[in-house]
């Protein structure tokens, strides 16, 4: 599918959502119900969203050694599904909050405190639940949320102008309340290993028309995206064995930092962290300015790709800016400074807090390696 062809069908699942409609599928029904057995049946094997997998709690503070005495942390919030929560490792600090927040932090020299609300086999029409669960303690309104949703949409068969309202309305109600929110965009299905092919093709057809429409629908509502399709697409299919989990469903822990690496980024500049001439585009890397369903099928067919709004309106449409932003290393916290010790979510337990400095970060502008 071209990228025209992918944007025109990203704006009618996001013109669906708008307007109410329900009934825009991504690809053919009966394509579409083999591919979901097949993926239904790689779930099952591994017991995605059973209840009974484990995850790390990595809530607490991250990055006490910077900062003057009593500096404010910075508040970052983790909404989602099981690649937000960080189902499939073991340690705290391998889940990609822990490892956002210790990047955030060094990036800031500014302590980070981290909540993680993301549940595992969570669908879209959660995060209603999930908002409400962050806006509504009373607490302190988190400086940026990250949202990582979208597989579960695909494989239950959620209608994809049902999955893009969700996830508006989530991003508009966090944008609201004076929230900076980042989506990891539905994730490439076509890489799990016990989906064969011609299936995976067309199990990733459907993730990127997902990723596209969820695309639109974030930007529309003020937020920015970043592609995670493709970190799940050649750079997993090409080394699964490191990159996956045991479960060959979940990212493993370097998986889940080559996520982090990407969007990590985006999360510093939309806190104004990143260096101004940075967010001008780069003709040499490919960026610019385009109509917001272009730039956002663009964006679902290569990784790390970010979209934010830029002129509101044009002769197409709402307009958004691309970037393709370098990448930077991510470390995960010492065990010995955060993680090693957290108690596991649904144990019982109260999340722990966490020292840091906690990540690498090369000089900006600087190349890291995936």
């Amino acid at each position: 599918m071209t990228s025209m062809s992918r944007a025109r069908v990203a704006r009618r699942i996001a013109a669906g959502a708008a307007y109410g409609g329900g009934g825009i599928g991504l690809v053919g029904a009966a394509a579409v119900g083999v591919v979901l057995a097949e993926v239904r049946m790689a779930r099952t094997a591994v017991g995605n969203g059973s209840g009974g997998g484990r995850v790390p709690t990595a809530d607490g503070r991250y990055g006490d050694g910077y900062g003057g005495a009593g500096e404010a942390p910075l508040r970052l919030t983790m909404l989602g599904d099981s690649t937000a929560a960080g189902q499939g490792v073991h340690r705290a600090a391998q889940t990609p909050g822990a490892l956002l927040a210790s990047g955030l932090a060094a990036v800031a020299e500014r302590p980070v405190e981290l909540t993680n609300v993301a549940l595992p086999g969570a669908q879209s029409d959660d995060l209603d639940r999930q908002v409400a669960l962050v806006l509504g303690t009373g607490a302190a309104v988190p400086d940026v949320c990250v949202i990582m949703i979208g597989a579960n949409d695909v494989t239950r068969r959620m209608p994809p102008t049902r999955s893009v309202r969700h996830l508006s309305a989530a991003v508009r109600r966090l944008r609201t309340a004076g929230a900076e929110v980042v989506v990891g965009t539905c994730p490439d299905l076509g890489t799990i290993e016990p989906v064969r092919q011609p299936l995976r093709w067309l199990a990733r057809r459907a993730s990127r028309q997902l990723a596209a429409a969820q695309t639109i629908g974030t930007v529309e509502q003020g937020g920015r995206t970043v592609s995670l399709g493709d970190l799940l697409g050649p750079e997993f299919a090409a080394n699964p064995r490191e990159l996956f989990g045991p479960d060959n469903y979940h990212p493993s822990a370097e998986g889940y930092a080559t996520a982090a690496m990407a969007v990590l980024p985006t999360v510093c500049a939309a806190l104004g962290l990143w260096p101004a001439e940075e967010e001008r585009p780069d003709v040499t890397r490919r960026e610019g300015f385009l109509p917001v369903a272009r730039a956002a099928a663009e964006a679902a067919a290569e990784a790390g790709t970010e979209v934010t709004a830029a002129m509101p309106t044009g002769p197409r449409g709402p307009w958004a800016l691309l970037k393709r932003r370098r990448r930077h290393r991510v470390e995960p916290p010492a065990p010995e400074e955060a993680g090693s010790n957290a108690p596991q979510r649904g144990a019982g337990n109260c999340a722990t807090g966490h020292d840091g400095p906690a990540a690498t970060h090369p000089p900006l502008g600087g190349q890291a390696s995936a």
